[in-house]
C-alpha cells in the first residue's frame, strides 16, 4: 500500500514600507488577521540602517514567504521617498513578486475612515510655501477609496479654493507628523488591490515627488 504525502502550501505574507519621512514604518501580514507593525524614528540614519531593520523585522518569515510588497510612494521627503521605492522595486524584481506603490495621502485618508462616509481632505506641507492636497471618498462599509481630487501640489490659496469648491461634505486632516504609522494603511490598501486581482510589476512602482528638491 502506497501512502501519498500531502504538501501543505506555505503561508504567504504581504510586506509594506513607509520611508517618506525621517521615520521608518514596516508592517507584515498573512492577510488572515495576523499583522505586526513597527515604527522607528531614524532621522538621518534612515538610509544607513533601513536594510538591517528590515532584515531583523521580517523574521521569523523569510523573503520567499512574501506574496507582494507595498510602499508609500509619496508625497514626502525626496530622499526618504526614493529610498523606500527603490528598496521595494529591488525586492520585487529579485523575488519576482508584485509591488504596489500607494499614495502617502491616500494612506492618511484611509487611516481616518469613518462611519459617516464623509470625504476626507488631506493637507501636507510642501517646500517653498506650497502644500500637497488631495480629497478622498472612503467607504468603510465596502472598503473602497476613490480620489475625488488627486494628490496635487498647490499654493495655499489654490488649495483653499479647491476646498471651497468641493461639492461634498468633508473632514480636513493635517498630515504633518507620525506618518510612518500609516504603514498599516499602506498594507491594507494594497491588499484591497490584490483582492481585486491587480498584480503590478515592480517596474510600475514609481515615486511621487510633486516638486524637485532644488526647483526654483
Amino acid at each position: 500500500m502506497t501512502t501519498e504525502l500531502t504538501t501543505i502550501p506555505a503561508e504567504k505574507y504581504a510586506l509594506s514600507l513607509h520611508t517618506t519621512t525621517p521615520e521608518l514604518g514596516l508592517a507584515i501580514s498573512n492577510n488572515a488577521g495576523e499583522t505586526r507593525t513597527k515604527v522607528w524614528n531614524l532621522g538621518r540614519d534612515l538610509s544607513s540602517y533601513v536594510h538591517q531593520y528590515l532584515i531583523d523585522f521580517i523574521q521569523p518569515q523569510t523573503w520567499s514567504d512574501l506574496e507582494f510588497i507595498a510602499v508609500a510612494k509619496g508625497p514626502g521627503g525626496f530622499t526618504g521617498t526614493r529610498i523606500g521605492v527603490v528598496l521595494a522595486r529591488t525586492l520585487g524584481q529579485q523575488l519576482n513578486i508584485p509591488v504596489f506603490a500607494i499614495s502617502t495621502l491616500a494612506a492618511v485618508a484611509w487611516s481616518h475612515k469613518n462611519a459617516h462616509q464623509k470625504a476626507i481632505a488631506v493637507e501636507m506641507p510642501a517646500q517653498r510655501g506650497k502644500v500637497f492636497g488631495a480629497i478622498y471618498q472612503v467607504n468603510s462599509a465596502t472598503s473602497e477609496i476613490t480620489a475625488l481630487f488627486p494628490d496635487t501640489l498647490l499654493t495655499p490659496e489654490a488649495w483653499q479654493e479647491t476646498l471651497a469648491n468641493c461639492n461634498t461634505e468633508y473632514q480636513l486632516i493635517q498630515a504633518q507628523s507620525e506618518l510612518a504609522a500609516t504603514v498599516t494603511s499602506i498594507l491594507e490598501l494594497s491588499s484591497l488591490e490584490w483582492r481585486q486581482g491587480k498584480r503590478p510589476n515592480w517596474s510600475d512602482a514609481l515615486p511621487y515627488y510633486g516638486q524637485h528638491p532644488v526647483e526654483m
